[in-house]
């Protein structure tokens, strides 16, 4: 098959590319490099630099594609509190410009990447996808608009669509922002450099933290699963993990004594957060394989600037 990833040299989208070209297929990526790293993409991989909102570019990068996966967007919570239009312009814009493109090149099938985020604060866990979304951050709206201008244009236009809503993805070359970096990197950089690790809140928080290798297994195959046009999926571990047993996880794979402190002047975000993975199981045949001390082992083995000195 041939396959356009847009965001495709950051995270999520380098493992998935190249995971697709080992697999054979014919891969293209579009990536503003804004926190991605093009040196990380298998050489197969035809990778150019630009703006997912560039409706021409996306034209001639769409030509003979079969599905498109859409990956492209700014992920910090944090930072999405201090500049909502930006995040708001670029990855509902984005999100709207693709699949246009999508349209008048004739793509068959969209899929994008949205967020566990959407469902803030709920009252039942492990939350399923019927439950009402509740985004508690700017750019957790700007993943459910985004989920809503997919199947919505999808339906108009005739494309296939399916929405993965993926939890705590986490593993080898995750980006490190400056500002509230995603937890398990941080903590494992601190960790192996006899830091301290910073806890938001109380740390009683939960989460559900999802190693890439499982992620990529559920993007793959829901590009030829049959019976999950306008689907919105969840992809997670299914395991519940407090943000303090968090740290103690990661100081015994490091093997080092870390000091802990607790910040309660900022917000650990909400209390808890885990995915119920029966319709991923049903319809993409999804089982996560890695348990979280195996993927911090992996983690801390693979990604070289994790090396305990």
């Amino acid at each position: 098959m041939h396959f356009l990833i847009t965001g495709g040299a950051g995270f999520i989208g380098t493992a998935l590319a190249n995971r697709l070209v080992q697999m054979g297929h014919h891969v293209r990526v579009i990536d503003d490099l804004s926190a991605g790293d093009p040196s990380r993409l298998d050489p197969r991989v035809v990778f150019s630099r630009g703006d997912v909102r560039d409706v021409p570019r996306l034209w001639n990068l769409l030509q003979g594609v079969d599905c498109v996966y859409h990956l492209a967007a700014k992920v910090s919570v944090p930072e999405s509190v201090l500049y909502p239009r930006e995040y708001n312009e670029v990855n509902v814009g984005g999100t709207v410009a693709l699949m246009v493109a999508a349209r008048d090149v004739g793509v068959k099938r969209v899929i994008l990447a949205s967020s566990g985020a959407v469902y803030g604060e709920q009252s039942q866990q492990p939350v399923n996808e019927d439950q009402r979304p509740n985004p508690q951050s700017p750019y957790a709206v700007s993943k459910l608009a985004s989920e809503y201008y997919v199947n919505t244009l999808g339906a108009l236009y005739g494309i296939e669509t399916v929405i993965l809503r993926i939890f705590n993805a986490y593993g080898p070359g995750q980006y490190l922002s400056f500002h509230r970096p995603p937890v398990i990197p941080q903590f494992m950089k601190k960790a192996v450099e006899g830091g301290t690790l910073v806890i938001y809140g109380d740390g009683n928080q939960t989460r559900d933290f999802v190693y890439i290798d499982d992620v990529v297994d559920a993007l793959v195959a829901a590009a030829t699963a049959n019976d999950v046009n306008r689907a919105i999926i969840n992809v997670g571990s299914g395991e519940e993990t407090s943000i303090n047993d968090l740290a103690k996880k990661v100081a015994k794979v490091v093997g080092k004594e870390v000091e802990v402190i607790h910040n309660r002047a900022e917000s650990g975000g909400v209390s808890r957060l885990v995915a119920d993975l029966s319709r991923a199981q049903k319809l993409l045949g999804y089982r996560p394989k890695v348990t979280l001390m195996e993927g911090l082992r992996r983690l801390l083995e693979l990604d070289p600037r994790f090396r305990v000195s």
